[in-house]
C-alpha cells in the first residue's frame, strides 16, 4: 500500500468549462474526446485519454503506466456500473503470454465522476500544459470475490462485451455491489461467488505462495492519475443584485484501486510477490 505523495499546486485554469454549446460545439447528445498530458508518481510524463459520450450517459479515461500496462476506466452512469481493466505485460521467460487482461466491476456512486453531459464541453486551455490532480482521494482496497459470465455481462452494462473482450475468464466483482444490482432486477445467474481463505483453509495470498501452481489470493493495484471528479461553481450578481450560481470549470482528483481476487494459479498473478 502506498503512503500518501506530496502534489505541486494545480496549474491555475488547467481546464474551462463551457457554459452553453457554441456553434459548431456538441449538442445535448454528443460524443467528445480530449487528451492531456500527465505525470505520474514517479515523474514520468504520460498521455491520457478521455472520451465522453452524452447520448449513452458514459465516460472512458485510458492511458498508459509506467510499467507498461494500459489502464482503462469506464464510468456507465445509466446503468451505475464502473469497469476497471488493465492490461498488464506479460513475463515470457516465466511461461506467460505476451499480456494479461483483467477487468474489475464496481458499482458507480453519484459524485464520484463528473456528468458525461459536463465532459463532452471540457475544452483545454493550453493542451501542452502537463497535468497534476488537485485532490488525491484515498486508496481504496476491494475484495473482488464473484465472478462475472462475460456472455451475460451485457445485462449488467453493455460495455463490457467491449471493454473486457480480452478478458473473458477474468472479470470481477464484489458481492456488496451483487446485491445492488439483483435489486434493480439484473440476472443473478452471471454471477459465480469464487472461493475465499474460509471455504479452503490453506489459500494463502500469492505473495506468500511458494508454488506457481497453487491457487492463491492475488492483487493488484492501479491508479486514475488524472480524472475531472467535481464540478466547480462561481456566483455572479446581475443588475438587480440577485445573486445566482454557474458552472465555471473542473476539480481534479487522483484515487488508487487495490483489487483482492481468488485465482487458480499463481502463475496469473507474477506481479503479486515478495520482494
Amino acid at each position: 500500500m502506498r503512503g500518501p505523495r506530496h502534489r505541486l499546486p494545480a496549474l491555475p485554469a488547467l481546464l474551462w468549462l463551457a457554459l452553453a454549446p457554441l456553434p459548431g460545439t456538441p449538442g445535448p447528445a454528443a460524443r467528445a474526446e480530449l487528451r492531456v498530458r500527465v505525470r505520474l508518481p514517479g515523474g514520468q510524463v504520460t498521455e491520457e485519454s478521455l472520451q465522453a459520450d452524452s447520448g449513452s450517459d458514459c465516460i472512458t479515461l485510458e492511458l498508459r503506466t509506467a510499467d507498461g500496462a494500459l489502464v482503462t476506466l469506464t464510468a456507465d452512469f445509466r446503468q451505475e456500473v464502473k469497469i476497471f481493466r488493465a492490461l498488464i505485460l506479460g513475463e515470457l521467460e516465466r511461461g506467460q503470454s505476451q499480456f494479461q487482461a483483467l477487468c474489475f466491476i464496481t458499482r458507480l456512486h453519484r459524485n464520484e465522476i463528473i456528468p458525461s453531459e459536463s465532459m463532452v464541453k471540457l475544452r483545454q486551455k493550453n493542451p501542452r500544459a502537463v497535468r497534476q490532480a488537485e485532490e488525491v482521494r484515498g486508496l481504496e482496497h476491494l475484495s473482488m470475490d464473484v465472478a462475472v459470465n462475460f456472455s451475460k455481462g451485457a445485462q449488467l452494462s453493455s460495455h463490457i462485451h467491449n471493454v473486457c473482450a480480452e478478458a473473458k475468464e477474468a472479470i470481477y466483482t464484489r458481492e456488496e455491489d451483487v446485491k445492488f444490482w439483483l435489486e434493480k432486477g439484473v440476472d443473478g445467474s452471471m454471477f459465480e461467488v469464487l472461493p475465499q481463505t474460509s471455504d479452503l483453509p490453506d489459500l494463502q495470498r500469492c505473495k506468500l505462495c511458494a508454488d506457481r501452481w497453487k491457487p492463491c489470493i492475488c492483487s493488484y493495484t492501479l491508479s486514475i492519475e488524472w480524472y475531472p471528479c467535481m464540478l466547480k461553481y462561481c456566483k455572479s450578481r446581475d443588475a438587480g443584485g440577485k445573486v445566482s450560481s454557474y458552472k465555471c470549470g473542473i476539480r481534479s482528483c487522483q484515487k488508487g484501486y487495490t483489487f483482492d481476487y481468488y485465482v487458480p494459479q499463481k502463475q496469473l498473478c507474477l506481479w503479486d510477490e515478495e520482494t
